[in-house]
């Protein structure tokens, strides 16, 4: 149904190979797949990780023929391996249209032929044959600009190895700049990159490693991280970066510290999250993060003290009442109303308050859930803890 806004849905976040870790739990541990979806109703699908499974299973579960226009940006595997699990694909009345470039080691029909190399025997129970849905391939290069149902694509090479493409998707409603698999320093390339970002609503950019690991012994992996993505927002005059391709050795506090050093530069970061949503349109912008504690919750009644920040960067303390306790988080009322992803630090009394003779409880915690509370002008907050 058509709207006046876009939205961009994030399956899987995490680079090089899936995770299914307890460090990594919240941020998510699927490899990259993200669905953009235009005012029109337009479906693009971002890449085609382990993530493409769980959107798939979401689009099976419509009565509606799936119709969507899927952008590779490179043939490594992690990009590539939810291709034989996404579901639409083995269902007749579906229709899919892939763009990638032409690999200099596949030769023609590249993408066509990563289908059926992944799903030649013995790699697989089935081969392509199995696939019922309609699927047409374009290969399309670094440079392109060209027109997808209204919205206008543009291609860049990125620097990695055997190559990987950044794409511009400018929408109706804003534009969304998809930039993975990038390592700075190649002058020419780097400028592209300046250009395909200029004055994106939204640009999602690799992170995967520190600034030191990056200077380092990563150095020609073919990945960025936080700090050149701040600087390619700021010279590109990019309203919001999205940090993306996590490490599969970065826990989820790791995650945070990075989130906290790239927003002490720049003020709109978030983190990929599995399950995030954003919202573009030309007079909003929206962030809505899942609650990935919601069915662990239990009553609780302990007061607390709650001190952070305010999604303008007011810095706010306040007391208030946690009736709604997990292992993991909290759910409280607040007057105030944090930024998503930020930090706060948690005081909790004791059970019997400061006559039980036992200390309070020092928490920090990262803003996963912001809604307005039920029968009260305040906010309901998700805290997920972090220590």
């Amino acid at each position: 149904m058509p709207t006046s806004a876009a939205t961009l849905s994030f399956w899987g976040v995490r680079g090089s190979t899936p995770t299914v870790d307890r460090d990594t739990w919240r941020y998510g541990g699927n490899t990259p797949c993200l669905e953009l979806t235009a005012p029109d109703g337009t479906r693009f699908i971002l890449d085609c990780g382990t993530g493409l499974r769980m959107l798939g299973k979401q689009l099976a579960g419509t009565d509606d023929a799936v119709r969507a226009n899927i952008f590779v940006t490179h043939y490594h595997w992690d990009h590539i391996q939810g291709l034989p699990f996404f579901s639409p694909l083995y269902a007749p009345q579906n229709r899919f249209h892939f763009y990638s470039f032409r690999s200099e080691f596949l030769g023609r029909d590249s993408l066509k032929r990563v289908f059926e190399a992944q799903m030649a025997h013995p790699y697989f129970p089935v081969d392509l044959s199995a696939m019922s849905a309609g699927r047409e391939f374009t290969e399309v290069d670094g440079g392109a600009t060209f027109d997808v149902a209204g919205t206008r694509v543009t291609t860049c090479w990125l620097n990695h190895p055997q190559g990987c493409l950044g794409f511009r998707f400018e929408t109706p409603a804003g534009t969304i700049v998809y930039a993975t698999d990038n390592e700075p320093g190649d002058p020419k390339l780097d400028r592209n990159l300046r250009e395909l970002a200029a004055g994106a609503d939204v640009f999602v950019n690799d992170a995967q490693f520190t600034p030191e690991q990056l200077a380092s012994n990563r150095k020609g992996w073919g990945h960025s991280s936080w700090l050149e993505g701040v600087r390619i927002a700021e010279e590109a005059g990019v309203r919001n970066l999205v940090l993306f391709h996590h490490d599969p050795d970065s826990s989820d506090k790791a995650i945070d510290a990075i989130l906290r050093a790239a927003r002490g530069s720049f003020a709109n970061v978030w983190a990929a999250t599995e399950g995030m949503k954003l919202t573009v349109g030309q007079k909003e912008f929206g962030v809505v993060i899942p609650n990935v504690a919601e069915g662990l919750r239990r009553e609780a009644h302990f007061r607390a003290r709650i001190t952070g920040f305010t999604g303008d960067g007011i810095a706010f303390e306040e007391e208030t009442v946690i009736r709604d306790l997990s292992l993991h988080g909290a759910l409280v009322n607040l007057a105030h109303s944090p930024k998503l992803q930020s930090e706060l630090q948690v005081l909790i009394d004791s059970p019997g308050g400061s006559d039980s003779g036992n200390s309070p409880m020092r928490l920090r915690g990262t803003v996963v859930r912001i809604e307005p509370a039920r029968n009260t002008d305040e906010t309901a907050v998700g805290i997920v803890f972090t220590d």
